[in-house]
């Protein structure tokens, strides 16, 4: 049933990037290809039904990948799952060329998200804030689409970033310096992610 599992969430996937080839980040049954983060206090990380479990830490927790990312016109689909606590439970550091942000789900007391930092502004304080409310224990469909001109970013069916770039400043807190170039964390909260892939696109 695990394997089953994994090849229809990667058939799902394999369409949206235009017929090019996508890239399984997770086997579904290890952190092959990822680094656990030395945050200092982090909480520990482990895979259990098919998912990553991330940990509370105090106050970070995360994981980095180690092989090759691109760094424009690409696509990341992934599930991903509040276990518990009230602040961000994935927080996904991406490339933008040569500059990074990260997509923060469900912080600030659950329901902030957008991308930090635009302009020196993290996602509670920029235009791409969103209040969307993440539930405890349900999982949800991420699809973050990065090209030249935007960064779009959707839960389940709903557009939750829809940002053009433009001549806008690029930037990651301090704290998450250590996730490049592609890396998921969370702050004093458990959180869960499954079936991540990355296809590149072209930039429509």
């Amino acid at each position: 049933m695990r394997v089953l599992n994994i090849l229809i969430i990667m058939f799902l996937f394999s369409g949206t990037g235009h017929g090019q080839e996508t890239m399984t980040l997770f086997d579904g049954v290890s952190l092959n290809g990822w680094q656990i983060i030395d945050f200092g206090g982090q909480g520990n990380i482990s895979v259990r039904d098919d998912a990553i479990v991330i940990e509370a830490g105090e106050p970070l927790s995360g994981i980095r990948w180690t092989k090759d990312f691109p760094k424009i016109n690409y696509e990341v689909n992934l599930q991903v799952k509040r276990v518990r606590g009230s602040d961000f439970f994935c927080g996904m550091t991406f490339p933008v060329k040569d500059s990074f942000l990260t997509l923060v789900l469900g912080g600030w007391q659950g329901y902030v998200n957008g991308l930090s930092s635009i302009d020196g502004y993290d996602a509670a304080n920029n235009e791409t804030y969103d209040s969307y409310g993440f539930n405890v224990g349900q999982w949800y469909r991420i699809r973050l689409r990065v090209t030249d001109r935007k960064i779009e970013a959707w839960a389940d069916d709903s557009r939750i970033v829809d940002f053009t770039i433009g001549n806008h400043d690029l930037s990651l807190r301090f704290e998450m310096e250590p996730t490049v170039p592609f890396g998921i964390s969370s702050y004093y909260t458990t959180g869960a992610v499954r079936f991540i892939t990355v296809t590149m696109i072209s930039d429509q």
